[in-house]
């Protein structure tokens, strides 16, 4: 496994219940600023290899990225479920959800 993988398979598993990591965040701190559809394909790949927390990983925006309705409904309920809150469009508020590891 390279690296980079292993680093972002480490990130997401330390994202605590309750809060939310953007795919570009994840990258950056793995080490490549510019791996956030890197990001992406890990989650989709390893995330139940791994029992990664998937749903806690939106976009840039806060906003729930997967286009398939069935997922997005469950990523929302799962967030929801730990308490973090969704508004009608599929969208979290960054500033009070956003996890920002100590460096």
């Amino acid at each position: 496994m390279q690296p980079f993988t292993q680093r972002v398979i480490e990130i997401i598993k330390s994202i605590p219940e309750g809060h939310v990591m953007t795919y570009g965040q994840i990258a950056r701190l793995a080490g490549s600023p510019r791996g956030a559809r890197q990001v992406v394909r890990i989650l989709h790949s390893l995330s139940r290899i791994h029992k990664l927390p998937w749903h806690r990983v939106v976009n840039a925006k806060g906003e729930i990225a997967i286009q398939d309705d069935e997922s997005r409904m469950m990523q929302e309920l799962y967030l929801q479920g730990e308490g973090v809150s969704v508004n009608h469009r599929g969208v979290i508020d960054l500033d009070k959800y956003r996890y920002v590891p100590e460096e």
